[in-house]
């Protein structure tokens, strides 16, 4: 959506309004940019960063003449011009250090005491990125992210590995305002969101040069559609992906003879998920995977006729694949060959990652040959030929700072748009195939553009618990930020990832996540990192039980789920919204993040609360809604609901055109 950005010049004040909102307001005594020159101090341990800066040389020119079209700044009136300022395309902004070797730029655009500011990327901790720093950087997220807590410590001391609030496998730097526009920085650059003071929203960005888009609409749909619409849309769900749960188990051969009891325990299973299908290799982190991406029949025999046999059931079968290649393994040695590896920058051999007791080197997406050889030689034919309908397309962080890339771009520029490239291997591979729509890869790391190559997200690797920056209501804020910035699906690992230090699933947690995976557009378990030391979905009766009865109402709601599909196809608006979406002047709903609504017709409130039996719920609007378990009609406000296992907090719109359809699945009680 294109709006008009201009900029005036009047008294020696800078002003950039987008319709009738002033976003910019440059002064002599108050500047709105600063630019500097940087001195980076970057290191990284299995991709965990730690990013310092001892920038120098700050200058805030103050003074602002017209030269045509745009505007310089300078020190003094008349004086050299150090900075120029201009409207680009009617709606955005581009800002150009004129001094060498100033590669920083701070930019302040003008907020008010009450706003409220949305996105980021995918953001585990925060919906309301008020009052908040968020550095943008593609990375590991942590494990705890939270530094008060004993598990983040012993992490931090771990290789740096504990995380804080704003890592996250895929930041944007693009926010949504409650004054009804958007800003989207186009650079790859290391960037920093600040929202720390209420009068100013600062953007940090670690280039010589910034280009801000803005867009306006009048209510938050269509501002979402335009940012979809900026990035790019998924293409619909597959039937089979929302008719069923995706059922994760890495027991080798062992694996179908389990998911026949699964099946045998009415639990509607659409996909078979055997990350392990290409071999194992065990360190101290747990159960890891052999990075070589073939068939490993020594793990599962016979896998051709066993694929044959799920299809012929109604079940896919899927895998696993990653853009590194182990050093020890087949395929390492066939990109060496090539010359299709990222290289070391002080000699011409492979850079090799640690990637925790075993290292693997980098496939050079910047070199087009190689990105074509990963997608026609080992996702189109390893993967696709070979009888899968889908993959965890993992990782896309690691990208270090410190190699040579083939088309010479510096690395520190494309570290965040490494998602990307990784993305576009996938999806093309897939449309090599005719199968864009119909074959599945789901990623956790993303960056801006990765909309328009990833069909689905997933939250990453949550610690398997309640806490609050690590546990499973993170995949719930996860969801809603990213869906405000165009991705349209997103789904997490039901009992969640990472068991480290003693800390281990329990029942109760396995059960509220099958709760919350029900209610998402793809149900999916996991087995985690240490899967003989935590409860699975089919460790007893009492959670084989449960877990069935979670995806027969994840099946039931397919025909719902599709239709929020179609929409996001033609609209962009996501899945998983926030509450404040479809009520944009409910002023106390911006910072709602553990609930949302799914699609419009639906309030879904999980209990993410350890040893909670009832939980407090918010239902917006002005009509009522309907409990889905009892069929009691409940007046728009705040309510405490009981949430016994079995039966968290769901509300439909008794007028919805589904309400049939929520009515019969509210009666599927326990049979």
């Amino acid at each position: 959506m294109d709006v008009a950005l201009t900029l005036k010049l009047e008294d020696g004040i800078l002003t950039g309004v987008l319709e009738d909102r002033v976003l910019l307001r440059h002064s002599p005594d108050s500047p709105a940019f600063t630019l500097a020159r940087g001195h980076p101090d970057i290191a990284m341990v299995r991709g965990n960063f730690r990013i310092d800066d001892a920038p120098e040389g700050h200058l805030a020119p103050a003074f602002v003449r017209r030269e045509g079209e745009a505007f310089v700044l300078s020190a003094a009136p008349q004086g050299p011009a150090l900075l120029r300022v201009a409207a680009e395309a009617g709606d955005a902004l581009r800002i150009e250090a004129l001094e060498p070797g100033y590669d920083r730029l701070w930019v302040d655009l003008v907020a008010q005491a009450d706003e409220h500011v949305w996105g980021g990327g995918e953001q585990m901790s925060y919906l309301d990125l008020s009052g908040r720093r968020f550095p943008i950087w593609t990375s590991e997220p942590g494990v705890g992210r939270d530094k008060t807590t004993e598990l983040t410590r012993l992490m931090d001391a771990q290789g740096m590995a504990g995380g804080d609030y704003w890592w996250t496998n895929y930041p944007q730097p693009t926010f949504l305002s409650s004054r009804r526009y958007a800003c989207h920085l186009d650079s790859s650059a290391y960037a920093v969101l600040d929202f720390t003071d209420p009068a100013r929203h600062r953007l940090e960005v670690w280039e010589g040069t910034a280009r801000l888009e803005f867009f306006a609409a009048g209510d938050f749909v269509g501002l979402v559609g335009a940012l979809s619409h900026r990035f790019g849309r998924q293409p619909p769900l597959p039937d089979w992906a929302i008719g069923g749960a995706i059922v994760g188990l890495k027991d080798g051969a062992r694996s179908f003879a389990r998911l026949e009891a699964i099946v045998a325990a009415g639990a509607a299973v659409s996909g078979l998920w055997c990350e392990d299908w290409i071999g194992i290799r065990q360190t101290s982190f747990g159960r890891r995977l052999f990075w070589d991406w073939s068939w490993n029949a020594a793990r599962y025999p016979a896998l051709p006729e066993r694929i044959a046999e799920l299809a012929r059931s109604g079940i896919r079968f899927l895998g696993y694949v990653n853009p590194y290649l182990a050093n020890d393994g087949v395929q390492y040695q066939e990109a060496l060959e090539h010359g299709f590896l990222a290289l070391r920058q002080d000699e011409d051999a492979p850079y090799l990652v640690d990637f925790g007791e075993f290292d693997c080197g980098v496939v050079d997406f910047t070199n087009p040959a190689a990105l074509d050889w990963f997608a026609e030689r080992v996702i189109g034919r390893e993967m696709l030929d070979f009888g899968l309908s889908g993959w965890m397309a993992d990782f896309g962080e690691y990208l270090p700072v410190d190699l040579r890339l083939h088309d010479g771009s510096d690395p520190m520029l494309m570290h965040n748009r490494w998602p990307v490239l990784w993305a576009e291997a996938n999806a093309r591979a897939i449309a090599s195939r005719g199968r864009t729509g119909e074959a599945l890869f789901f990623m956790r790391a993303g960056f801006s553009g990765v909309q328009a190559h990833c069909p689905l997200l997933w939250a990453g690797d949550q610690s398997v618990d309640f806490t609050r920056h690590d546990g499973i209501n993170t995949v719930v804020t996860a969801a809603l930020s990213a869906g405000l910035v165009g991705n349209a699906y997103s789904h997490s690992d039901v009992g969640g990832y990472t068991s480290l230090h003693g800390n281990v699933r329990s029942a109760e947690l396995m059960m509220r996540w099958c709760e919350l995976g029900a209610f998402s557009p793809v149900m999916r378990s996991h087995e985690g990192n240490r899967p003989d030391d935590n409860l699975q979905v089919d460790s007893t009766p009492e959670l084989l039980a449960h877990f069935a009865r979670m995806t027969r109402i994840h099946a039931a709601l397919a025909p719902y789920v599709r239709h929020l599909s179609d929409e996001a196809v033609r609209t962009g608006l996501p899945v998983q919204r926030p509450l404040f979406l479809h009520y944009p002047d409910a002023n106390d709903l911006y910072a709602v993040q553990d609930q949302y609504l799914y699609g419009a017709d639906l309030v879904v409130a999980p209990v993410v609360e350890e040893g909670a039996p009832r939980r407090s719920v918010v239902l917006p609007g002005t009509a009522p809604w309907r409990h889905l378990w009892s069929g009691e009609d409940f007046a728009p406000g705040r309510h405490e609901i009981d949430a016994p296992i079995g039966s968290p907090p769901v509300f439909y719109r008794p007028d919805s055109a589904f309400a049939p359809l929520f009515a019969q699945i509210g009666k599927e009680r326990g049979g």
